[in-house]
């Protein structure tokens, strides 16, 4: 498929950025990462999200890629989305990411926002690298930097 065709097919960039995300295979995402200094890095997320009453998240995660299933196997009286609860710091990290941030940009505001449960920098640093990876692995956000690698828009 032409590229500039598939581009003006996507609607928004959310839908480019999750079909480069699920295009590649987790070789070819784990080759990139490993080139990479990880605080370096910037987190992209790739699906939406809800913020619930007590002021924590819901990643919504659809529950079918397709279309048509999606209207097909819709059980009743349910959202097209699977809500993925959020802790407290958990939140707070997803709320940061913003395709601006890199990593430890992203630690250093937490540290600010959680002096307390957020002690020494380098503890700190391994649980919010700990956390994305964890996001990342199950592909609920991306990097800035491996999309650049792949992103359509540049090879044009």
């Amino acid at each position: 498929m032409n590229r500039r065709l598939h581009l003006q097919q996507c609607n928004t960039l959310d839908t480019l950025i999750k079909g480069l995300v699920l295009s590649m295979n987790l070789f070819q995402r784990r080759k990139i990462l490993k080139k990479a200094n990880y605080l370096d890095l910037t987190p992209v997320r790739i699906f939406n999200h809800e913020i619930r009453e007590d002021d924590k998240v819901n990643i919504l995660l659809p529950r079918f890629k397709n279309k048509i299933a999606r209207r097909m196997f819709k059980p009743p009286k349910k959202s097209n989305d699977i809500p993925i609860k959020l802790d407290e710091i958990g939140s707070a990290i997803w709320l940061l990411i913003d395709g601006k941030l890199r990593v430890m940009e992203i630690c250093e505001k937490m540290k600010t926002l959680y002096p307390d449960k957020m002690q020494p920098l380098e503890e700190n640093e391994k649980r919010v690298t700990q956390f994305l990876s964890l996001l990342y692995q199950q592909r609920y956000i991306s990097f800035k930097e491996i999309m650049g690698n792949n992103n359509p828009e540049e090879k044009i």
